[in-house]
């Protein structure tokens, strides 16, 4: 069974040019120049897992399928660059809408903390900045090894935010970090639609098939008693984004070991139904590039 291996692809040159000409020339040519990028890797990249995503889960054409997969490309750069731009303060005409924001602002005030938990669809980094908006310090939990070098060139060129890291090792330290965190009233960010191999996972059906998501942020929520919330930034035009955030809810703690995997099912269906109305309705900023449904991903 294939599986996503705790690192995205890509090294620091492509960023390190796209950053210069963000800089020295404007975002408009930067899109051009990405154009010709995209099709070097529509070229020459796996396109088996969105092959199946378009194909087959979504039941699009093959010459329909070629042409989304290098808009999916596409989009992915312009979310890249987008967050670039957004996050160094480069002179940009990006506009914002916030939907459901009210909720962050609530849960900041009442000192509650609270666990917002995104995927890979639409430009996650951009909603991770956004969310400086809100009266409390963010920490964003992702693998230490993912996107390392990634992490270090950025930190050269953006200024300081409300937001830390807190990296999953091998050891338990990041639980007692978030734990930390939920008890001064602060945010955990997190994804709900990845996880490593060998990670406890819950089966749900989306996309009218059975796929695999971890259970750990829901768990965790459930254990902390931490409100949760669902967020999201897609990109709705050329420069502007529309941020959601979902209402906050309380998972219960599944007790009984007897029903503990159905309880940690029924936590995690709302959180797959959102996701599944988000790809639905942006197919082309859905960017897990791996075997999301495993071994059945194999296009007609």
């Amino acid at each position: 069974m294939s599986s996503w291996e705790g690192k995205t692809r890509g090294g620091t040159t492509g960023y390190r040019i796209f950053i210069l000409l963000l800089k020295k020339i404007n975002i408009r040519f930067s899109y051009a120049l990405l154009r010709v990028v995209a099709v070097y890797f529509w070229i020459f990249s796996d396109k088996s897992p969105l092959m199946y995503f378009y194909r087959n889960r979504l039941q699009y054409g093959k010459f329909d399928a070629y042409k989304a997969i290098y808009k999916n490309y596409v989009m992915l750069g312009e979310c890249l660059l987008d967050k670039i731009v957004v996050m160094a303060g480069i002179k940009n005409k990006f506009t914002f809408d916030f939907d459901g924001e009210e909720y962050l602002h609530a849960l900041a005030k009442d000192k509650k903390g609270g666990i917002l938990i995104g995927a890979h669809i639409g430009n996650w980094e951009i909603a991770g900045h956004l969310l400086t908006r809100i009266n409390t310090k963010v920490h964003v939990v992702m693998l230490d090894a993912e996107h390392q070098k990634i992490k270090e060139l950025m930190q050269n060129v953006l200024p300081e935010k409300q937001i830390s890291i807190i990296p999953i090792k091998n050891n338990f330290d990041h639980l007692y970090a978030i734990e930390e965190a939920l008890k001064k009233g602060e945010f955990i960010a997190l994804h709900g639609d990845r996880f490593l191999p060998g990670t406890k996972t819950i089966c749900s059906e989306f996309l009218q098939q059975d796929a695999q998501f971890p259970s750990g942020p829901f768990y965790m929520a459930s254990k902390f008693g931490a409100p949760v919330c669902y967020v999201s930034a897609i990109k709705t035009s050329r420069y502007h984004y529309h941020f959601k955030a979902t209402e906050p809810e309380l998972l219960p703690y599944p007790n009984k070991l007897k029903t503990r995997n159905q309880d940690l099912k029924n936590m995690i269906e709302p959180y797959v139904k959102n996701l599944e109305q988000i790809v639905l309705e942006n197919p082309n900023q859905w960017f897990n590039f791996y075997s999301f449904w495993g071994n059945k991903d194999s296009a007609n």
